[in-house]
């Protein structure tokens, strides 16, 4: 049984958990299956699943303590379709996962992670997806021909500073690596504090249709 000690709260995932949800209430159908990459505290997966009640929600994270900070949301929550999280890295592949899933959503994950997660994402979500599937992404994105917010100038200093590894990613680079996995980007939509949600899909999903 999950302690209440161990619930974490973000303030980020607390203002941004609701335009996320808004959006996927308008991309997603009223029912499906969906993965969670990196569910980190637990908020996301909660809020999320409660506005999307016909969805199948499965919250994953490599770390420990997240893991038991989504399980104490969990049960304070009680919602039937949120199913208990599961250790998962991303870049341990194959993944030990089932599916196919409907879609795979991750959030901030790519500019607080090394440059070889993105790969190690696309493969898995790749291998993972429904065919017909999408791939869910948010977070803050360098993009080309765009004027990159102050904040986000200084967010990616203070991240590269911590570690170098880090860092905003160009949304270009990220494309790259999704099309090696037969993943196109579908939709690109700005979101609050120069935040960006790219939904992918497989190449040849609108030609099977």
């Amino acid at each position: 049984m999950p302690h209440r000690d161990a619930l974490r709260h973000s303030p980020a995932a607390e203002r941004n958990r609701q335009p996320i949800l808004d959006v996927l209430q308008r991309w997603l159908p009223p029912r499906g299956t969906m993965l969670e990459i990196a569910s980190g505290t637990g908020q996301h997966a909660v809020h999320l699943a409660a506005g999307l009640p016909g969805w199948s929600w499965q919250p994953t994270d490599p770390d420990p303590a997240a893991l038991a900070s989504i399980a104490a949301w969990r049960e304070a929550a009680s919602l039937i379709n949120l199913l208990p999280a599961l250790r998962l890295d991303v870049t341990t592949l194959p993944w030990p996962l089932g599916g196919p899933f409907d879609t795979v959503f991750c959030a901030n994950l790519l500019h607080i992670a090394p440059w070889a997660v993105c790969a190690a994402l696309m493969r898995g979500a790749a291998r993972h997806l429904d065919r017909r599937g999408r791939l869910i992404l948010y977070g803050p994105f360098l993009i080309d021909g765009v004027a990159t917010a102050p904040g986000n100038l200084a967010f990616d200093a203070d991240l590269r500073a911590r570690n170098p590894a880090w860092g905003l990613r160009r949304l270009a680079e990220v494309q790259a690596v999704a099309a090696e996995q037969g993943l196109l980007l579908r939709q690109q939509l700005g979101m609050p504090m120069n935040n960006t949600m790219l939904q992918f899909g497989f190449a040849f999903r609108h030609a099977a249709a």
